[in-house]
């Protein structure tokens, strides 16, 4: 049986394709944007710099909460809740990753049947690969190719690893975090760390016997948060509860995420946020192309492999490893 072969289209394809909001070319474009061979690396490069004078405004929105929150269906329920209002809306969701594989776990296109049944709506799940912070590789050049493709609005959610979703918050501009009353949650949730990235609060599953339970918890975070330092916006974090089931809390949390927009474009906190997002983008591209640049060279790989192998023997300790590896990565660089 012969080996499927993947078809890789021309630069010109995938532009004018995406231009068009082509969601096929679209998906196969972020696809590239997670690759790791060179020549998927060097097109997706070609292809961000082509395009990314043609992308759209849009508003970035990043959701996280930990799993059993009720992310994905919160997520569908607002999602439509803005196509509805003829607003294009493309979710990239991060999927925990197999360890072993590397793959995505769960698809959350499974999870969100009737938004993916929009036509207004793209849903993308990645796997993290084991890349930490909540987010994939590939993430912030997803949200330039959805942007150019024509979406107003994109959705990211994190695959909800609590206190270290720190790299999504470099990629949005209004950062919503989901919390569920009585699981514990809102007592940690009211120690520093991620709620203090927080521009709003939403308590999930605020229905039937929960209701009671989630409208106390809207008042702890709301006044935990008033102990807090003001962020830099200079916004003042909201708390609501929301029903994804009974379809309450959904408009409040779009008004918001609205208000939050014009308040910071007004204050110029907004724009300032988008150049900070482009320093981290360019931070983070820089040392993961540093790392593949590295692991291609043999000497380095051969190396490190001899090292695991010493410290799997009991023969070198990691830190004293670590020091020799680094060394050698020096005097490659002088070479280079």
């Amino acid at each position: 049986m012969k080996k499927k072969v993947r078809h890789r289209h021309s630069l010109e394809d995938y532009h004018a394709g995406i231009l068009l909001g082509d969601k096929v070319l679209l998906a196969q474009a972020i696809t590239l944007a997670e690759s790791e061979l060179e020549s998927d690396r060097n097109l997706i490069e070609n292809l961000i710099e082509k395009i990314v004078t043609h992308k759209k405004d849009s508003i970035r929105i990043g959701i996280t909460g930990s799993p059993g929150v009720g992310k994905s269906t919160f997520i569908e329920t607002f999602g439509r809740h803005l196509t509805t209002q003829n607003k294009k809306v493309a979710v990239l969701a991060i999927d925990p990753s197999s360890y072993k594989t590397k793959g995505s776990i769960l698809g959350d296109k499974t999870r969100m049947e009737e938004l993916a049944k929009d036509p207004l709506a793209f849903i993308r799940p990645s796997a993290t690969r084991n890349r930490l912070g909540g987010v994939a590789a590939g993430t912030s050049e997803s949200i330039i190719l959805c942007e150019a493709a024509g979406f107003e609005v994109i959705i990211i959610e994190t695959v909800g690893v609590g206190q270290s979703e720190t790299a999504v918050r470099n990629l949005v501009d209004f950062f919503l975090l989901l919390m569920l009353a009585g699981s514990g949650d809102e007592l940690q949730g009211i120690k520093k760390g991620i709620m203090e990235m927080a521009d709003g609060i939403v308590i999930t599953k605020a229905d039937g016997e929960n209701l009671k339970k989630a409208t106390q918890a809207q008042a702890d975070f709301t006044h935990a948060l008033h102990l807090f330092q003001l962020p830099e916006s200079g916004w003042n974090p909201k708390v609501l509860t929301s029903s994804a089931l009974e379809k309450t809390g959904i408009e409040e949390t779009h008004k918001i995420i609205s208000d939050y927009i014009r308040f910071t474009q007004a204050n110029g906190f907004f724009e300032k946020n988008r150049h900070q997002q482009d320093i981290a983008c360019f931070h983070d591209y820089f040392n993961s192309s540093l790392l593949h640049l590295l692991a291609q060279r043999s000497t380095i790989e051969k190396s490190k492999k001899k090292l695991e192998r010493e410290i799997m023997a009991g023969e070198i300790t990691p830190w004293l490893a670590s020091r020799q590896l680094s060394n050698l990565v020096l005097d490659a660089l002088k070479k280079m």
